[in-house]
């Protein structure tokens, strides 16, 4: 048996990563963009900030009247343009994320609608329908305060459920995600710093991190 010389050595090394790269490719979906973490966080940022001051605006408007508690008419109407805002920092986040994450792919020549990419959606698609379903009980009976917990654990599960599909880093973002939530049922009152840290303020620090460790060139 004759041993390989250090070039050939280098070659097989390198045919081999390949045929990893290659295994990768088809089996997870690589395209996702660090900079689509950070700009969902952003979105969710703006967002919280919107509710924090529409929160405070009814509140100081209104008072509190005595034995009957703040205004009951205003108060659902608050809630509902919350629900509303919420929908649209979803659209923006989803719109951007998609933006980069195609660019992304577009630079790397991969497809961003491939096998892996179905299977990624699938599996986020299972926790987060689960959870929508939850959060629109939690609305109808009017327990606004577990909405937020509900949001960041069921998401966070979703994240774990699909990271077996994309990169494995994502799955530590849903641990966080879920730990956040958990720990936010204990301060029904906090929800909407819960929030914004989850998705704000998690989300732009994953976002960063992945782009410094897979695109910074």
């Amino acid at each position: 048996m004759t041993s390989q010389s250090p070039t050939e050595q280098s070659q097989s090394l390198e045919t081999l990563q390949d045929i990893k790269r290659m295994m990768e490719r088809s089996s997870r979906f690589i395209s996702l963009s660090g900079l689509s973490g950070v700009s969902a966080g952003l979105c969710a940022l703006i967002g919280a900030y919107i509710a924090h001051t529409w929160i405070l605006d009814y509140y100081g408007a209104n008072g509190y009247i005595e034995h009957h508690g703040y205004l009951r008419d205003g108060v659902n109407s608050l809630q509902w343009r919350l629900v509303t805002l919420a929908l649209g920092v979803l659209a923006a986040a989803l719109i951007t994320s998609t933006w980069f994450t195609w660019r992304k792919a577009r630079k790397s020549k991969l497809p961003i609608w491939d096998h892996a990419s179905k299977k990624l959606a699938t599996n986020m698609a299972i926790p987060l329908a689960a959870g929508g379903f939850f959060v629109l009980g939690l609305i109808h009976y009017s327990d606004w305060f577990y909405v937020a917990p509900a949001c960041l654990i069921f998401y966070g599960l979703a994240l774990v459920n699909a990271s077996k599909y994309t990169l494995t880093d994502i799955r530590y973002l849903g641990v966080l995600e879920i730990v956040l939530g958990c720990i936010s049922m204990y301060y029904p009152h906090e929800g909407l710093y819960f929030w914004a840290a989850g998705f704000g303020v998690l989300h732009v620090i994953y976002g960063l991190f992945m782009w410094w460790k897979y695109e910074r060139q």
